[in-house]
């Protein structure tokens, strides 16, 4: 399915009227545009699972969670697809973002729990050559340009901030992401292009799926 513009007219005009008697009194043309992103995941997840075991697509709400925020406006001003792989062995999470200015299709470990944190960060410092070699091939770079993710300043506790991995050592996530046009978003097999940057992620994916899922011995803890 392809993404229909009107889509783009909708989350424009919501970011200038971001309250409930607007949204409500243009509710029908929400329902339209929520109907045609949904066609468009599905035929991204039936891509996906060509390749990969999804076991589930999560399209995010548009209503924003205003309880801890500052920020009360009641609507995001966006779209957005989360698909989670199937079974424990298969780590990493593939994310899709529609808003105007501002689309993208990112992936990876958003904010691992703190033992599988600790993993991560202990297979760097034992040996960093793997990761190092997928981030620098030359289709991860053009897809992504590098590994991103927020980090400590300095070292984590037990870990030496002079040691050769301390850039990798030092994240606290590590994900990739991709932008895109509107012109781009708007072409009728964009949802192809998606697919292909999901397949992308799939080397840095199945390297951090095996290094999450045995021990530093490389024995499996499944």
């Amino acid at each position: 399915m392809q993404l229909d513009k009107s889509a783009f007219l909708f989350l424009n005009a919501l970011r200038e009227n971001n309250e409930r008697p607007w949204f409500e009194a243009n509710k029908k043309e929400y329902e339209k545009i929520k109907d045609n992103f949904k066609s468009f995941v599905g035929d991204v997840k039936e891509e996906l699972e060509k390749h990969d075991h999804i076991e589930k697509a999560k399209i995010f709400r548009i209503y924003r969670d205003v309880r801890f925020s500052h920020d009360k406006t009641p609507y995001k001003i966006s779209q957005s697809v989360g698909f989670t792989r199937a079974s424990k062995s298969l780590r990493g999470g593939y994310y899709f973002h529609l808003e105007p200015g501002e689309i993208f299709v990112g992936g990876g470990f958003w904010n691992p729990n703190p033992e599988d944190l600790k993993r991560i960060r202990e297979e760097f410092r034992i040996d960093d050559s793997i990761i190092r070699k997928i981030v620098s091939d030359k289709d991860f770079v053009n897809y992504f340009g590098e590994l991103k993710g927020d980090g400590v300043k300095t070292a984590p506790k037990g870990f030496d901030k002079n040691h050769p991995a301390i850039d990798l050592i030092r994240k606290k996530q590590f994900v990739v992401s991709r932008i895109f046009t509107e012109k781009e978003a708007l072409a009728k097999d964009f949802h192809l292009e998606v697919d292909k940057t999901f397949k992308a992620m799939r080397p840095f994916f199945n390297y951090m799926s095996d290094v999450l899922t045995t021990d530093l011995n490389g024995e499996s803890i499944l």
